[in-house]
């Protein structure tokens, strides 16, 4: 599972044997029995998905067993999990007609439009995501995400929890055995990552592997937790046993399968490399920007971004005396001045972390500006594991347990100090954490009136969206200190601009990796390690980065409308109440704020 989204499809992949007209029959009733229909839909995909339960807390009374689990990849999951997407759009069709609250409508047309779009990979082209093309590339598989979800979401508290973990321990060695089966089967229809993509993901799979078992990071985790918990066992001894017998060579298995296909995988870089790679990008692109752009539309929305936003930079930079050269070459050189750099040592990542922590606690302080009654829940910002931080993000976000048993957490990747100068951290705090990605779904977990599938959504037009709306909020709020804050605010702009170009460039017009990140360098001036980690990212996630800029563009659109119409009488603090109303697709959002503002003009 992503760390960031918890897609629908996840919390509806089990929805078996409901009879369809089972809710419809309430009559009179519709409001009840609809709120029924959502939440059996929502309790029967977390009874499918054990990672999903455990992420959301839910592992416990009669899901205790689920502790011990892990979920199904095989292929005839990808199957099932079709099969019951139907069935509870099935369940959805007993409404059709019917007269719904304002409430209740809302909540219907946003999860039936995300069933809708899971129909998609397995149903048109048989594939377990359609986000996703490729089973196993650099920052996917059982082997990256499984042993970061042990250490961050498996909590250890009791000898219980620690027996479960060994069992999950023990299943890890079965889930690597069904991606090696899966992406084998992919991989003969086609569906294979880029060659460098396959090399980063065998190097990451030897750092996970060629320690002893008994220093294994996930053995590790398991026996630094149960001694800080006074739990008494060797812990350490059974964990390093089950990662010798079952984990390490299930994992020999998968590296030989990869060594094996990696001299067939298609040249180039972007989708069109597979089977009917121009649709499923189209497919991507709507997935993800929750809207019916075309490539072309998001690729030139990018260049003239990319134009207004450098001009803006422009500015800012030759005020401050930098002056000579484009403006990207301005920013890197300001990247490597000494001021801007933390140590690269365990002590400078450390200040960096600790500065990332008093810059949230600063504008925690400044929300209820702009906000009513912002929600404070707990955040911790730790560093991308070790093991991983080869093929990881530069930064994202891990949602909160629903029962407060675990907080989130917002990750940065410090494999090179290098990738952070300092006047470029404070726009990624008001984006992985307020008031960005944790302000909007702290506020939506914590919201009573919506069904639980609802609270726990992400659709990524719309979250990308609000996060980098946040670093503009951030700005209106006075959080960025200094002139270079700024301007770091700005660059986030963009790069994230620059994204739109690039990926559609990737994607529909052929670019390769290397002119990607020669781009991405040249237009952005972040340094070219970080740079080329996330263009092969959107080499092997297709549409993702173009969610954030066209989210954001809806988010600045109905703000801007707003304002417009309401004039005198527009408060801020009342346009952000739509958190409350969670995430939804960018279509629906522009209408619901339309229908928000008209009402509020009425009373």
């Amino acid at each position: 599972m992503d760390r960031r989204d918890f897609l629908l499809t996840t919390a509806a992949t089990a929805l078996a044997g409901m009879a369809p007209r089972a809710f419809a029959q309430a009559a009179g009733e519709t409001t009840p029995a609809l709120d029924a229909a959502f939440e059996t839909i929502f309790n029967m995909g977390v009874d499918a998905s054990p990672e999903t339960a455990t992420s959301l807390g839910l592992d416990k009374g009669p899901r205790a067993s689920f502790k011990s689990r892990l979920d199904d990849r095989s292929l005839q999951a990808v199957q099932d999990n079709l099969a019951i997407t139907r069935k509870s759009l099935a369940v959805l069709d007993g409404f059709k007609g019917q007269k719904l609250t304002d409430r209740d409508q809302l909540n219907y047309d946003c999860i039936r439009y995300s069933l809708e779009r899971d129909l998609i990979p397995a149903q048109k082209y048989d594939l377990s995501g359609i986000a996703l093309p490729y089973r196993i590339y650099q920052q996917g598989g059982a082997y990256f995400d499984l042993p970061d979800f042990l250490n961050s979401s498996h909590v250890i508290a009791t000898k219980d929890d620690c027996d479960a973990y060994l069992a999950r321990l023990s299943a890890l060695a079965t889930a690597l055995d069904q991606d090696t089966a899966v992406q084998e089967a992919y991989a003969a229809r086609g569906y294979l990552a880029p060659g460098w993509s396959l090399d980063l993901s065998l190097g990451q799979m030897h750092a996970l592997r060629d320690p002893r078992p008994e220093d294994c990071s996930m053995v590790k985790s398991l026996a630094d937790r149960a001694k800080a918990a006074n739990i008494a066992g060797d812990w350490a001894g059974q964990a390093a046993k089950i990662v010798a017998d079952k984990v390490y060579p299930a994992l020999d298995r998968q590296m030989a399968l990869i060594q094996k296909l990696r001299p067939t995988t298609a040249p180039g870089d972007g989708i069109w490399r597979v089977k009917r790679g121009d649709e499923i990008y189209a497919d991507e692109l709507a997935y993800w920007t929750t809207t019916d752009m075309t490539p072309e539309q998001v690729h030139q929305m990018g260049l003239d971004q990319v134009k207004s936003i450098s001009a803006e930079l422009d500015s800012i930079l030759k005020a401050n005396g930098l002056t000579t050269g484009s403006v990207g070459e301005r920013l890197t050189a300001l990247n490597k001045r000494a001021d801007q750099l933390y140590p690269d040592t365990d002590a400078g990542r450390a200040d960096l972390i600790k500065g990332l922590n008093e810059g949230v606690r600063d504008m925690t302080a400044r929300l209820p500006r702009y906000f009513n009654a912002p929600p404070n829940a707990p955040l911790e910002i730790r560093r991308v594991p070790i093991e991983i931080q080869d093929g990881a993000s530069n930064g994202y976000y891990q949602r909160a347990a629903l029962d407060g048993s675990r907080p989130a957490i917002y990750f940065i990747n410090l494999k090179d100090v290098g990738d952070w100068p300092k006047y470029s951290l404070p726009s990624l705090t008001f984006h992985e954490g307020v008031p960005g990605h944790h302000l909007q779904l702290s506020t939506a977990q914590a919201s009573g009136a919506m069904p639980t599938l609802r609270k726990v959504a992400f659709l990524s037009g719309y979250g990308e969206g609000w996060a980098l709306y946040a670093e503009h909020l951030a700005d209106e709020l006075g959080g960025y200190k200094n002139p270079l804050e700024r301007a770091g605010y700005l660059q986030s702009y963009l790069f994230r601009a620059a994204r739109l170009v690039v990926d559609t460039g990737i994607h529909t017009r052929k670019w390769s990796r290397e002119q990607a990140t020669d781009y991405m360098v040249a237009t952005t001036g972040f340094a070219r390690p970080r740079s080329q980690r996330e263009v092969e990212r959107y080499c092997t996630m297709p549409g993702q980065a173009c969610s954030y800029k066209v989210g954001h563009s809806a988010w600045m659109r109905a703000r801007e409308k707003t304002e417009k119409a309401m004039g005198a009488k527009f408060d801020i603090r009342w346009f952000h109440e739509i958190l409350h109303d969670g995430a939804m697709p960018l279509t629906i959002l522009e209408k619901r704020i339309d229908q928000r503002t008209a009402a509020r003009l009425r009373a």
